[in-house]
């Protein structure tokens, strides 16, 4: 296969090339970056693998440019990766759509609703013609979806963690009434770029909530997705940043609309066992609470919840940058291009 990453400096295109370094099916890659363009790969990041070079060609990063004249030349690129940011992906990635698959990891096409997408970001959805056609990448819940799609929306990192615990659940009317979401994410969710408070001094030692509420821009995404499985609900989310670099976890408490099963059909347990069968990438914890440190570098979601009186408690874990972002985007590649899910990715958290 032929790839390409745009955006490849940032965090989310540094583990992409990662992954497609090593994964057996991809042949060539570009990367693309628009302030290193010329500079060897491996410079602008020596902890990739040496032998990724023989899959980038001359070893250098291009310009997005020269992606977008690849891709619709005659050679051609099976699938281009989007790691831009919100607005730019889809305004730099235009002369893509419907010459070759694009998986984007911006915000561009995640949102169905053009007023909302205009509510969350202050200006209007880039290509509104274009949402239609988008699958949006939440890869267990809408595979049949991204098999037959040419836009992939990855999913952002916080929906990922929040949606996987919450929607088996949901879908069986088993929740009711407000869906409270505390969600705590390493520094490396904010991006790789130079900002006072992300700096080491002001986040060492430090926890803080911010965009309260609804109004965290993933708070309509998560909205979104929730409410096509059960339109009752509603939700409140408060993100917190923690000094990690790498690592999300994230609490959710909510109401049970009825009591479930002690065990077999409608437990909770079932429930779960039921909608994550055969996914390689879901880890069931049960009634333990899971830890960001077991899933780190890997592309796993590990789930757990508590009973308390009549609501639920519910855990889950991500790594931010692999099933947040990167790690979801390949194995929505994989599942496009029928590739096996897990080609490429790890199931199991380093150490």
């Amino acid at each position: 296969m032929k790839t390409a990453v745009l955006g490849a400096t940032g965090y989310t295109g540094q583990i992409l090339l990662r992954i497609l370094a090593a994964h057996a099916e991809v042949d060539q890659i570009m990367a693309a970056s628009s302030s290193q363009a010329g500079t060897k790969v491996r410079s602008a990041d020596p902890g990739l693998p040496p032998d990724i070079e023989q899959k980038i060609p001359g070893g250098r990063l291009v310009s997005p440019e020269e992606v977008l004249k690849t891709a619709t030349g005659r050679g051609g690129i099976d699938v281009v990766f989007s790691a831009l940011p919100h607005l730019k992906s889809a305004e730099i990635c235009a002369p893509l759509f419907g010459t070759t698959v694009v998986i984007d990891l911006s915000a561009d096409f995640r949102l169905h609703d053009p007023a909302v997408f205009l509510k969350a970001y202050g200006v209007p959805v880039p290509k509104p013609d274009l949402l239609s056609r988008a699958a949006y990448g939440l890869t267990e819940w809408h595979t049949d979806a991204i098999r037959k799609a040419d836009i992939i929306a990855n999913p952002g990192c916080y929906p990922t963690a929040t949606l996987l615990p919450l929607l088996p659940l949901a879908r069986e009317g088993m929740l009711k009434g407000a869906v409270i979401v505390n969600a705590i994410s390493g520094i490396s969710g904010a991006g790789r770029k130079e900002k006072l408070d992300l700096l080491y001094v002001e986040r060492s030692e430090n926890v803080n909530a911010y965009n309260p509420g609804t109004s965290h821009r993933h708070a309509p995404e998560i909205a979104q997705e929730l409410r096509a499985a059960d339109g009752s609900l509603s939700l409140l989310f408060t993100p917190h940043m923690a000094p990690l670099r790498r690592g999300m976890a994230v609490t959710t408490v909510v109401e049970l609309a009825r009591e479930p099963a002690e065990s077999g059909p409608g437990s909770i347990s079932e429930t779960y066992s039921r909608a994550y069968q055969g996914r390689p990438f879901i880890g069931i914890a049960g009634d333990r609470v899971p830890q960001t440190r077991e899933v780190w570098g890997s592309n796993r979601c590990d789930i757990g919840w508590k009973r308390e009186g009549r609501h639920i408690m519910l855990f889950s874990v991500i790594d931010n940058l692999v099933k947040g972002a990167s790690g979801q985007a390949v194995q929505n590649m994989n599942i496009r291009f029928g590739i096996p899910e897990t080609m490429g990715l790890r199931t199991a958290g380093e150490m």
